[in-house]
């Protein structure tokens, strides 16, 4: 189930990103499935996302870490996202050369998921 957090008063905010609007959510629900994320990831949503070898990101907007390591705020998903080996550069996550843009909307969809 995804929350429409477009402004709303607790509604999670990236740093000098501005609100998390709906759009920018459902942008990054395509772009999960163009960056085929779901090759690895089972992502509720998101077409053919049915990847076992990585976690399951269903809830994720309601864990407390990032790959049990980082905390789970917006601005840091979004740069795990774009570049996962310069924040712990022992992960298997493969850096899929993503933009800053790009990995904002897909971190927004996925702290939507609750």
């Amino acid at each position: 189930m995804l929350l429409a957090l477009g402004g709303c008063e607790g509604g999670r905010q990236g740093a000098a990103a501005g609100p998390v609007g709906v759009e920018r959510i459902e942008r990054g629900r395509v772009l999960l499935a163009q960056y085929q994320c779901g090759s690895c990831h089972a992502i509720p949503g998101v077409a053919d996302a049915r990847g076992r070898q990585a976690g399951a990101l269903d809830g994720f907007g309601r864990r407390s870490y990032i790959a049990g390591r980082l905390p789970n705020e917006l601005p840091l998903l979004a740069a795990w996202i774009a570049d996962p080996h310069a924040l712990v550069p022992t992960t298997t996550m493969p850096s899929m050369g993503a933009s800053a843009d790009d990995a904002l909307a897909m971190a927004a969809y996925l702290h939507a998921l609750q």
